[in-house]
């Protein structure tokens, strides 16, 4: 037997446990970091990497598990845990498919690569820093991998309890200001998740997600409009959450004002509320749903595109770095928003890859801010606009153009080699726009092409397939023109005397990112099986119904009575 096979057989033997471990780990690591006061920082610190590498394995392990009896496009082990111990729809059911283990995978990454990342000094600047990061975790895991709309509430609740203390940590009026905003939006908008919810719960009597999508059809003609008024409420919570235009005023100042590391990690909420929007409305308004089928994919498309284009002007608008990566998740959140509601199982496959694609260059672009500002701002002055973000080309002090190609010395800077940290940093930026702008040959341009070449194909290619083309092409322009004004400025115009100094735990994470970008690229043609798959399993989400209500429960053990 070789060791995968041996692999294989251990993952089906521990498969129904190991979907809570992406929860229970950082649960409890969280738990285990509050015995401990703040003078153990680095035990924190390592415990904090210990359970995020923990948790990526788990994870990978998962996704490994998912695509294990098939590598063609059938739907594939959909794993169903039971806590418990009771049948769906009346217990807790977490659900382990191609999708949410793909998002907790992606979750495990960022997440690693975040808390490596902090332990070079952000999670010195407050309390309390390592357990928050654990909570946030445990709340992505949990809203990802839950199959009920309750406990999607729930994981939702942990999760941004969390972001309120990640988002303020370290302090400042910058901070305090964009988390006022941000804490009442998102209290808003669980307000209307609980009012959608349980609307919800009475026009179906359930808050099983697929046990709900199973008696749409069947709801009465009299009743589906509570229904659907219910789905629209929940919807807007998952707007808000997703940062879809015109609920997405507090993302840009929130995520600037986080510390960098803690930005990394936002860059998944959104992805949350996306996740959300994609699995309720395949599951609810699947094509075998009746009259419900696919209602409201239009305002799906109109939501997205507003926000694919308010996103490309603010890129294209803003100075700041920080800003340029704010924009671009709301780029990335009107992009997957309308390829959602177009209802295309091919290009709903381009729009899974170009998600993990997207986020991972986000992430990696928030890790490198923080080190390019830092070597900007040390050991010279900055202009006005670097802060302020006003246009650069007129400050008032910026030295001459003759007078740059001289060091301190008077002597040339011409013909110099290009310190190890300097060349790190432009590389790594020089990628971020690549995999931003969605240029070949990298996996953000793969992601386009496969969304365009889905809508190329179908039979019949209307004026917002068309609409959606021009926005997604004009994007990735107005990308590449902000990054490389970005670059232009931060790179070649005024420079500084001082090299960058970096460490390994902040190279290494933003490194590991960028090349599990480049991983998409090597390996498209795997990824892309596992997206098209997934894409099918959504559009027909029959197999995830059968396994979520056909789950057993495990029999209580017999006193005196061996077990099997």
């Amino acid at each position: 037997m070789s060791a995968i096979q041996l692999l294989d057989r251990l993952l089906e033997a521990t498969m129904p446990h190991l979907v809570a471990v992406p929860i229970l780990v950082p649960m409890l690591t969280a738990a285990l970091m509050m015995l401990l006061n703040e003078q153990r920082r680095r035990a924190k610190a390592a415990l904090s990497v210990a359970a995020g590498l923990v948790g990526l394995i788990a994870a990978l392990a998962l996704l490994r598990w998912v695509n294990a009896p098939d590598t063609g496009s059938g739907p594939g082990s959909i794993g169903v845990y039971l806590p418990g111990n009771w049948h769906a729809p009346f217990g807790i059911v977490l659900v382990a498919d191609r999708l949410s283990t793909l998002m907790v995978a992606l979750t495990g990454v960022i997440g690693f690569a975040a808390s490596v990342y902090s332990t070079s000094r952000w999670d010195r600047a407050g309390v309390h820093f390592h357990a928050l990061l654990q909570l946030q975790l445990m709340g992505l895991n949990g809203a990802f991998l839950t199959g009920d709309l309750f406990n999607l509430f729930v994981f939702f609740e942990v999760m941004l309890a969390a972001s309120y203390g990640l988002l303020l940590h370290g302090s400042g009026k910058l901070r305090v200001q964009a988390g006022l905003h941000y804490v009442a939006l998102n209290l808003a908008a669980s307000s209307l998740f609980l009012i959608g919810a349980s609307m919800l719960y009475g026009a179906t009597g359930t808050l099983n997600m697929a046990d709900i999508g199973m008696r749409i059809a069947q709801i009465a003609p009299a009743d589906r409009g509570l229904v659907h008024a219910a789905t629209a409420i929940l919807f807007t919570a998952f707007f808000a959450k997703a940062g879809a235009w015109p609920l997405n005023f507090w993302l840009v100042p929130a995520y600037s004002a986080a510390v960098s590391p803690v930005s990394a990690v936002f860059a998944l909420l959104t992805k949350l509320g996306i996740y959300a929007i994609l699995r309720l409305w395949t599951l609810l308004f699947a094509p075998d749903t009746g009259a419900s089928a696919q209602i409201g994919h239009n305002v799906l498309m109109g939501f997205g595109m507003t926000t694919l284009f308010v996103g490309a002007l603010g890129i294209v608008g803003t100075q700041r770095m920080s800003n340029l990566a704010g924009f671009s998740v709301l780029v990335s959140a009107g992009t997957l928003l309308t390829a959602i509601g177009l209802g295309q199982p091919a290009v709903w496959a381009g729009a899974v890859y170009y998600l993990l694609s997207s986020t991972l260059a986000v992430s990696a672009f928030f890790l490198l801010i923080d080190m390019i500002e830092r070597w900007r701002n040390e050991g010279a002055s900055i202009a006005p606009h670097e802060s302020a973000g006003d246009a650069p080309f007129l400050a008032p002090d910026l030295q001459p153009l003759q007078d740059v190609n001289l060091d301190d010395d008077q002597q040339a800077l011409y013909g110099r080699a290009i310190p190890a940290g300097i060349a790190f940093l432009g590389l790594g930026f020089i990628g971020c726009t690549l995999l931003l702008a969605g240029l070949p040959p990298f996996s953000g341009f793969i992601g386009k092409f496969a969304m365009l070449s889905g809508l190329l194909d179908a039979r019949e290619v209307g004026a917002a397939s068309w609409t959606f083309m021009v926005l997604l092409l004009v994007s990735g322009f107005l990308t590449l023109v902000a990054m490389s004004r970005a670059g232009v400025r931060h790179f070649w115009t005024h420079p500084v005397s001082s090299r960058p100094v970096l460490r390994a735990v902040e190279v290494v994470p933003v490194a590991a990112l960028l090349l599990a970008c480049v991983a998409l690229t090597t390996e498209a043609g795997a990824v892309m099986q596992h997206a098209t798959a997934t894409a099918k399993g959504l559009f027909t989400p029959t197999a995830y119904r059968k396994a979520v209500m056909s789950a057993r429960q495990v029999p209580n053990p017999v006193p005196g009575k061996r077990a099997p």
